[in-house]
């Protein structure tokens, strides 16, 4: 950061500025009005707007519509499969310049060091990475995890200059139950800003749920759901992952009177959807074209965000704040054409400028040996609960199927497609195998198999051929985690993802490729799904209704408790 009287002076033009963009316009998110002029910028922040300035450095921006730099205000890193270094690679250049992330997936597996290694990685990446600290490890206590993380693990961890407060509390039941460990976390960070998770809470629930001093949300799946959390006092993140899609139906919500209290966030998008698609660049065009008002569209991509998260400093383009800027073609097609992160402009020079970040969690997977008989569901009734998947949606439904008993074990049924489900406990603690039913999928043959499995990171597996189901998961613990397709008694295509087993060490193109040729595979089974393996990553989650699965058994979420 340029010191005072510096940037003082550029401002004034006393002095040149270290960089002007000139020639474009710039949109302004308080009045809507397109401004002439160049944009000065000394150090990290804007220092001038509306003049001509002169610069040590001028790049050239004619034609071009500059806005405020994009704020996912949600997101897990690990969920793009990739190491922060490589995500910030694979999103800056899409007008990412701040991201605000949850590590509670590598803390699920590495506990605080997990953390630890991602406030690392922020202090050397483009964008910004603001880490929030894990809430919710493990997120209940009807699964097994490799780490568990308290009040008093989460006090040491407070004060990094990426900090910003607590992450999602997921555990929503133990916040309006007034749970003892709840409450030390809660009175922990009281007075800062604590992320929500809040998945159809409504009424007295939600009003407890707020009282405790929880603020934003990316839950919401309705409008009515949103209206509700907005009428409250919650900012609504409206989230676009690559399995949970609710654009589509809150954006009726988004108007200008609205968008300071809405915001955009991802959650969990994989380098597949981001090649195919876009990051937030791909929600604003999509949100404008379904009607939302371009300015509403905007400043929830950036100045909504910063204000919901207490980032003052940044989300307009205006002397005194980061420079962080994109510069598009076209408001409407948010064409991404030039992105600066904190006055430097992203490029292979600035993502070969950061120090080396050695990667963590190698051979994580240890998971006892398996074999067909291992997923056999033993039963003395035909009554059957099942998963039942919606497509979109982290949502399940809870099914009840008849299922026949054959020599002691209800077997998967393709043409009803009603594929095993299991989770198997890989962190080394007790074995356990879980197994269930699920519908959705549409598999007519083989398994797929994960390690990716929110949020304890067991192993997880789906199929309708046992042999199958084991040899994708004990390839897993071979490759130290990732995805794999079986079939036939044999490894139809993998992704290893060897740090912790939830992220890759390619760059992230490589595996926008191994992702291709995995759905392909799984295609070739019968998947119906557009994103099997997130989905079946999401099967394992129970603080989302209504029917889950973990090492532990099948999981009613509406009654919090395990069925079985």
């Amino acid at each position: 950061m340029a010191d005072l009287e510096t940037r003082i002076a550029q401002g004034r033009g006393d002095a040149p500025a270290d960089l002007v963009l000139r020639g474009g316009r710039v949109f302004d998110l308080v009045t809507g009005a397109l401004l002439e002029g160049d944009v000065a910028i000394c150090g990290d922040a804007i220092v001038g707007t509306c003049e001509g300035y002169e610069g040590r450095e001028v790049v050239d921006v004619s034609g071009l519509t500059l806005v405020p730099g994009f704020i996912d205000t949600h997101l897990h890193v690990e969920s793009s499969l990739v190491t922060p270094y490589e995500f910030d690679r694979c999103v800056a250049p899409h007008g990412i310049t701040t991201a605000i992330c949850d590590p509670h997936e590598i803390a699920n597996v590495l506990g605080v060091d997990g953390i630890r290694w991602f406030q690392r990685a922020s202090e050397n990446m483009v964008m910004d990475l603001r880490v929030q600290l894990s809430s919710c490890v493990p997120s209940t206590d009807m699964e097994t995890s490799g780490a568990r993380i308290d009040a008093a693990a989460l006090a040491k961890l407070r004060g990094h200059p990426s900090g910003i407060g607590l992450a999602e509390f997921m555990n929503y039941p133990g916040v309006i139950h007034r749970d003892p460990d709840v409450m030390d976390k809660l009175t922990l960070f009281e007075g800062r800003h604590i992320d929500g998770h809040a998945p159809q809470l409504s009424g007295c629930d939600l009003n407890a749920y707020l009282a405790a001093g929880i603020r934003t949300e990316h839950e919401a799946t309705t409008a009515a759901e949103a209206r509700e959390k907005l009428q409250k006092g919650m900012r609504v993140l409206i989230r676009e992952g690559s399995v949970s899609k609710d654009l589509h139906a809150l954006q009726p919500l988004l108007d200008e009177r609205s968008a300071p209290y809405i915001c955009l966030c991802t959650d969990d998008r994989n380098p597949l959807d981001i090649a195919e698609e876009g990051h937030l660049d791909h929600m604003i065009r999509t949100l404008i074209a379904l009607g939302a008002p371009v300015l509403a569209a905007y400043r929830a991509a950036s100045l909504s965000g910063a204000e919901a998260f207490g980032l003052r400093d940044r989300g307009l383009i205006a002397p005194g704040r980061r420079a962080d800027i994109v510069a598009v073609g076209s408001l409407e097609d948010c064409d991404v054409r030039m992105v600066f992160c904190a006055g430097r402009q992203v490029g292979p020079d600035a993502f070969a400028a950061r120090a080396p970040l050695a990667p963590i969690g190698r051979r994580s997977v240890t998971a006892p040996p398996l074999d067909a008989a291992s997923f056999r569901a033993p039963g003395n009734r035909e009554d059957t609960d099942v998963i039942g998947i919606k497509e979109g949606l982290i949502l399940t439904e809870h099914l009840r199927e008849k299922i026949a008993i054959e020599d002691g074990d209800k077997r998967p049924d393709p043409e009803r497609d009603l594929a095993r489900v299991a989770v198997i406990e890989r962190h080394g603690k007790n074995g356990n195998i879980a197994t269930g039913f699920v519908r959705g999928f549409g598999l007519r043959a083989g398994a797929i198999a994960s390690t990716v499995c929110h949020d304890h990171h067991n192993i997880a597996c789906v199929g309708v051929d046992y042999a199958d189901m084991a040899l994708a998961a004990n390839r897993l613990a071979e490759i130290e985690g990732g995805f794999v397709v079986a079939e036939g008694g044999e490894v139809r295509a993998e992704l290893a993802l060897p740090v912790a087993g939830l992220m890759s060490l390619a760059p992230f193109e490589e595996v926008q490729s191994d992702l291709a040729r995995l759905h392909d595979a799984a295609r070739a089974l019968g998947v119906t799904l557009r994103e099997p393996f997130l989905q079946l990553a999401f099967l394992a989650l129970p603080v989302i209704p209504a029917l889950k699965i973990t090492d532990r058994g099948m999981v009613d979420v509406t009654r919090f408790e395990i069925i079985g």
